[in-house]
């Protein structure tokens, strides 16, 4: 009879239990590291000690008395244990570096910011059948504003976040290309696409056009703390192939690495890629992450600054961060990332970065494309932070 008593008590504190996390899965899913995995393993840590404590009660010779304070002790080492788990995901959520190097609100254009590049005369560039609508990366939104607001009319909607109302918006590089190809936007600012974008592209039929707009660095990053300076080309494939796992190999203390990597089909991921040529790149580091109904996913960690951690992004996008993060930018084969190593092609990992749009859009919009290489527009590229073509 206690056997039957225990086991009802038992299915029926687990299913509670249950109904329980998945409530709380649904209110912490935007916040997931900070408040969702704390909460829930407090959670089932005090279903488990309910059910010992109710074991004890019908099995063990305690007295109720001694149960009680066994309850009592599991109660107190149950709120330590969430203050704790708490704490250190709190921790590790301060480390995270946010994929969004920009606050974009702050280079709305016809807004008066301070922050976005000027010309200080009209330009002669105008548009006879509308103008194109605009998209790309986060990084290069700074840039292709300061474009709309010596170029458009000050009239419309340009809310940088809004692609269902505004002409001029930034929803990441993956997003921008596919909604160039499903004829979403019109031109798009980004680094040259992936393997995978090209097949795609090539499955829909549509042909990229792509004008060089400026020139960028791929750079690697680590802690300010981490010895090291410098790697060469090798160390780095190395490295994102598995092959150099300890920083003492390249010359660092003796602390295993961990390479975070991007998402997939993004500018930088795709940069990394071209950059193993025939070497295999290794699997990210994966954490989960809660999606739909209380269901995990495991996607690749975006960089935590760690003193063994290592990044990469491009140049103007890691410098954003490194004011608030303590990061450092590694030279590579002993050059640092900086605009004349950049302009001059000696810093190994140089690249340009592009206006797309499809090749039966590029005539319509070839007076716009051209005005991007001329002085104004280079002008502006340079202001923004960015390395000028020539």
């Amino acid at each position: 009879m206690k056997f039957l008593k225990f086991s009802i008590g038992t299915i029926f504190i687990l299913f509670v239990t249950f109904v329980i996390s998945v409530v709380v899965a649904l209110f912490t899913m935007g916040d997931p590291i900070t408040q969702g995995r704390p909460i829930l393993w407090t959670i089932w840590y005090m279903a488990a000690l309910l059910i010992v404590c109710m074991g004890l009660y019908d099995f063990s010779p305690l007295t109720n008395h001694k149960v009680k304070r066994v309850l009592g002790w599991g109660v107190l080492s149950g709120v330590l244990v969430f203050a704790s788990v708490k704490g250190y995901y709190m921790y590790q959520d301060h480390l995270k570096i946010e994929e969004r190097g920009v606050e974009l609100i702050d280079y709305q254009p016809f807004t008066n910011s301070e922050r976005l590049a000027k010309l200080n005369h009209p330009t002669s560039v105008s548009f006879v059948n509308g103008v194109p609508r605009l998209d790309g990366a986060t990084a290069l939104y700074p840039m292709y504003a300061s474009f709309v607001e010596a170029v458009y009319p000050n009239s419309g909607t340009y809310d940088p976040y809004n692609d269902q109302v505004s002409k001029v918006v930034s929803t990441t590089t993956p997003e921008a290309y596919s909604r160039l190809m499903n004829n979403q936007t019109d031109l798009i600012f980004v680094a040259g696409p992936s393997d995978r974008q090209l097949q795609v592209a090539k499955q829909k039929d549509v042909s990229l056009h792509m004008t060089p707009v400026g020139r960028e660095a791929f750079v690697f990053f680590v802690h300010e703390d981490n010895p090291v300076e410098s790697l060469t080309m090798e160390q780095v494939r190395g490295i994102y192939a598995g092959d150099i796992r300890n920083w003492k190999e390249v010359g660092g203390s003796s602390e295993t690495i961990r390479a975070f990597q991007r998402p997939e089909d993004s500018g930088s991921q795709t940069a990394l890629q071209k950059m193993m040529g025939e070497r295999k790149l290794m699997a990210a580091p994966v954490e989960d992450v809660p999606e739909g109904m209380g269901g995990i996913i495991q996607q690749a960690s975006s960089y935590r600054n760690h003193k063994n951690a290592i990044g990469f992004s491009f140049r103007y996008y890691a410098t954003e961060m490194v004011n608030d993060h303590k990061i450092k930018l590694l030279r590579i084969e002993g050059i640092e990332p900086t605009v004349k190593t950049i302009q001059d092609g000696s810093y190994p990992l140089t690249s340009e970065f592009y206006a797309v749009t499809t090749e039966e859009k590029a005539e319509q919009y070839d007076a716009f494309l051209a005005w991007l290489g001329s002085d104004d527009g280079q002008a502006l590229v340079e202001k923004t932070g960015y390395v000028r073509l020539k």
